[in-house]
């Protein structure tokens, strides 16, 4: 293999025995396929269609139900049986109920670095900061890849992110993905991949660059990749995992086709406003806008990390009267930790309603829709026109610090009144 590759390139290159070039198209082989209960039915179906007897790797094509989860319709609650049967008649892996988010299930126990995972969801892109090539697709091509083992893409060009210097108090790796998909804007990067990197992203933990890795789509990304490290090994040991470790380091002469430089110290609390993710402003600026939901969770910041920043500011306060707050952790690993670590006391005398492991309100199924003109400040990814369950609602994201202390005060601030 060539020494100057971008990680893209690098991981591709492997899983197709050659060199290869931004804008190729090849066929690469598949380590792990996954979908969720939105997009499982439509695989099944095409998988079905394709007349295979067997899945090319059952012990990884792994089907969630995280969505939609506990059901909140007999339609869903259909669906939620097809794919159970399909796992059982298959053999393949079932997250059922209360198991968590597909993406946060992933990282806790199914890709390692230096593999390729496909995906039925845009937000496959999360296991990038452990050193895969992670992306998303849609339900045929993961049928596809269910039966097989492979699938066609083209190779990405790569942005490199070059974040130097240090954070300032209560400023986050989400606060710089706002800031950075604001400055590239939500189409900025389409079909690159973006590859971070710089002592900032170095001396991150493995939470902060799971939020970065998880937004990359959010810039029009087909992937966020991120360099191994004994962060990421010190991860994968926690999981049980440390023998899959692959140390993979950017080549300093690889091409990338833009280098974007960000001083962290430039950083401020951020918030992305309605309809679009682009749409950023400094939280502080907001402090007119008051809020009737707040939505602490999902793939992007539902780790524990994450709950201890939100407990922090919470413990001894309560919500504003006129506030749902709702919180939802992203695994049941992570609920057990919020448990053990007194952080559910704190939510719940703040106030505070919770849901099992899972997406919550944030794809608009259930557990938190909106009503007509409400605004809610959540951590998720995304605040498109109706994404929670209402186009006359109104989606603000944010970090968990910036969602507690709006939270508190009412209204969209970082700071507490």
């Amino acid at each position: 293999m060539s020494l100057h590759q971008t990680l893209a390139q690098k991981i591709i290159s492997a899983h197709t025995d050659k060199n290869v070039t931004p804008g190729e198209l090849v066929i690469a082989r598949v380590d792990v396929a996954a979908v969720q209960d939105g997009t499982g039915p439509l695989t099944i179906q095409e998988f079905k269609k394709l007349g295979k007897e067997k899945l090319a790797n059952p012990k990884r094509t792994i089907l969630f139900i995280d969505h939609a989860a506990p059901s909140p319709r007999k339609e869903l609650s259909n669906t939620h049986s097809t794919i159970r049967e399909f796992a059982k008649e298959y053999g393949a892996v079932l997250s059922d109920i209360g198991e968590g988010v597909c993406h946060q299930r992933l990282i806790e126990s199914f890709v390692n670095p230096n593999e390729i995972l496909v995906g039925a969801d845009s937000h496959t892109c999360t296991s990038g900061a452990l050193g895969a090539f992670a992306t998303g697709m849609g339900s045929t091509d993961i049928a596809v890849a269910f039966a097989l083992g492979k699938t066609w893409l083209k190779v990405p060009s790569s942005y490199k992110i070059v974040v130097t210097g240090k954070f300032k108090e209560n400023v986050t790796s989400k606060d710089l993905m706002l800031h950075l998909i604001g400055m590239i804007g939500a189409d900025g990067a389409t079909y690159k991949a973006l590859e971070f990197t710089g002592e900032t992203i170095h001396n991150m933990e493995m939470n902060e660059r799971f939020t970065l890795a998880n937004m990359a789509v959010e810039a029009g990304a087909k992937c966020g990749l991120f360099e191994t490290d004994e962060k990421t090994k010190a991860y994968l040991k926690e999981k049980g995992r440390e023998d899959k470790f692959v140390e993979l380091k950017i080549d300093p002469m690889a091409e990338y086709e833009r280098i974007i430089e960000i001083k962290a110290e430039d950083i401020v609390p951020t918030v992305s406003c309605p309809h679009t993710v682009d749409n950023t402003k400094a939280a502080r600026e907001l402090n007119n806008v008051k809020v009737n939901q707040v939505f602490i969770g999902t793939c992007t910041n539902g780790r524990i990390e994450d709950l201890r920043i939100a407990a922090k500011v919470l413990k001894g306060r309560k919500k504003a009267d006129d506030v749902r707050l709702i919180i939802v952790p992203a695994s049941p690993t992570i609920y057990k930790q919020a448990v053990q670590e007194g952080l559910l006391e704190i939510f719940i005398d703040a106030g505070a309603s919770f849901l099992p492991a899972g997406c919550g309100p944030c794809v608009g199924v259930h557990g938190g829709i909106l009503g007509d003109g409400e605004v809610c400040l959540a951590t998720q990814n995304r605040n498109f026109n109706g994404r929670m369950g209402n186009t006359k609602g109104f989606i603000y994201l944010s970090s968990p610090y910036v969602a507690a202390v709006s939270a508190v005060n009412g209204y969209i601030s970082d700071e507490l009144k």
